[in-house]
């Protein structure tokens, strides 16, 4: 008998890849597409330089995956320069090794008191930015297990390793520069730095930029190359950076159920990477979720799916500072605006990747409010999905058992009294707040269930009842007889209070028990 574990998920690797590639985007301070049009360049480019199938392949992969470390570095850079997102952003455009001393030196100490900024600059000179370079070769060696992770294989992860090596061997690591760079990573980085000046300058800024770093950053060779055919390989780039075309460019195969858990708990810790304060906090949100959705009675398949929603929950992080983050005081109004930010990015994100979008609309609500008072998109009620009714709880709850910056732990009745008052106030759904809280161990008022009281199998008969299915179909389905069938659709009509197929769909729809992500 086949393991459901080994069967296909219906998720491609690249699919995984490309969607780190997404949330690392918002760390560069870029536009959400900035790494997958690099890829589409780079691939371009390897293309006309003729070089191996294998080397194509390795070009492709760390160009999606070599800003990946990005986030798990936020928390040391941003000790020194702050706002961690300004400071990769602002490097991009700095092409000479003394304009990047200069920048650097500029940003250090940015959040600080004017006494404290010369504090940390007098200590920046001191180190001669030693820090900096620990914190950059953990970017390499991140990215590296990150890709080891994802089974993207020895030639990748080696590749990763030289992120930021330069032909001159003044980069990281020391001394390795010329014909030992691999050559992937030479195509792969004249591509990362040509998007962001094609689409601040055009054409001609990213030739120039990658004229005036030849026999530095990189191969006077590649760099001919590429002056020669640069508006070939920028032409009609908007077509050939799609995320269809990015994660179909190369032979990949679609990932087991088991593999596609594995990857999505590498999204969770990818997140939370971004700073200490969150390490494990993204896992600990699925499993008590998952764990109150069964208390509430729902379907496996919708267990699964909030499960999958929570581990991606927090994605979007990324595009918010550390500076903010970590911050110990209260935040300004600004900060909180930005704060708030970080829902809408998880949801453009999961929008943006794939067969991961059905998770989008549960994942970006762990902030909505019952009430309308939350956020990215302030709905109230039955508008969010039920499954991210239970996501507010399990995040609220869980953060509560969390240190953060500006507080200690209150600890897990302080955080089922908060939940309890939240239900009482309308600010998150009660049936919720007791799956949630039965989940954690504590005692609630009734056992928690789905809505208006369904059974699993009765939420099983209405999806497909919503979606136009007849009774003989719905007996079909799930192996009943279709008088068994109908008798369930009478109760759950009598239940939820409607008398057609249309009014059902409403409801079903409304109290987000419709299908999400197939597994």
């Amino acid at each position: 008998m086949t393991d459901p574990a080994e069967s296909s998920s219906g998720v491609q690797l690249a699919e995984i890849v490309a969607a780190i590639a997404l949330a690392a985007d918002l760390g560069l301070g870029q536009p959400l597409d900035h790494v997958l049009r690099s890829c589409a360049i780079a691939k371009r480019f390897a293309a006309h330089l003729g070089v191996s199938e294998d080397d194509r392949a390795t070009t492709y992969w760390i160009s999606l995956f070599v800003s990946a470390g990005c986030t798990g570095v936020s928390w040391e850079l941003a000790q020194v320069f702050g706002d961690d997102i300004a400071l990769r952003q602002g490097l991009y455009f700095t092409p000479t090794m003394t304009a990047q001393l200069r920048f650097m030196l500029s940003r250090a100490g940015s959040d600080r008191s004017a006494l404290a900024k010369v504090g940390v600059r007098t200590k920046f000179i001191a180190s001669r930015g030693r820090g900096i370079e620990r914190a950059l070769l953990a970017h390499c060696a991140l990215s590296g297990r990150l890709a080891d992770r994802v089974g993207l294989g020895p030639e990748v992860v080696s590749a990763l390793s030289q992120s930021f090596a330069r032909w001159d061997g003044k980069g990281l690591p020391k001394g390795l520069g010329g014909e030992d760079l691999a050559l992937p990573m030479r195509i792969a980085g004249v591509a990362d730095v040509a998007e962001v000046y094609h689409r601040a300058r055009g054409i001609e800024g990213a030739v120039e930029v990658v004229r005036a770093t030849s026999g530095t950053w990189f191969d006077p060779a590649i760099v001919d190359a590429w002056c020669a055919v640069a508006p070939e390989m920028l032409a009609d780039l908007d077509e050939d950076a799609t995320w269809e075309t990015i994660v179909t460019a190369r032979e990949n195969r679609p990932l087991t159920v088991r593999e596609l858990e594995d990857a999505l708990e590498l999204l969770a810790d990818y997140a939370d990477l971004k700073s200490p304060w969150f390490s494990g906090h993204s896992r600990g949100v699925a499993s008590l979720a998952e764990a109150a959705a069964r208390e509430a009675g729902l379907p496996e398949k919708d267990v699964t799916s909030l499960r999958h929603a929570a581990l991606l929950h927090d994605i979007g992080r990324n595009g918010v500072p550390n500076s903010i983050w970590d911050k110990e005081g209260p935040l300004t109004e600004d900060e909180h605006e930005r704060v708030r930010l970080h829902a809408y990015y998880t949801g453009r994100v999961l929008s943006r990747s794939g067969r991961l979008a059905n998770l989008a609309a549960i994942g970006s609500s762990a902030h909505e409010r019952t009430n309308g008072r939350g956020y990215p998109r302030a709905i109230a009620g039955e508008t969010i999905p039920l499954l991210g009714r239970i996501l507010e709880c399990a995040d609220i709850y869980h953060a509560m058992c969390e240190d953060r910056p500006h507080r200690l732990a209150p600890g897990k009745d302080a955080a089922a009294q908060e939940l309890r008052r939240a239900a009482r106030d309308g600010e998150l759904d009660g049936t919720s707040v007791d799956a949630v809280l039965a989940a954690a161990g504590h005692p609630v008022r009734r056992k928690p269930s789905a809505p208006a009281g369904l059974t699993p199998r009765e939420v099983e008969v209405l999806e497909l009842a919503a979606r136009g299915a007849t009774t003989k179909q719905v007996a079909s389905r799930l192996g009943i007889s279709p008088k068994t069938a109908g008798n369930h659709i009478e109760r759950i009509y009598a239940k939820i209070g409607v008398s057609s197929r249309a009014e059902a769909a409403m409801f079903a729809m409304a109290n987000g028990l419709m299908r999400t992500l197939d597994t």
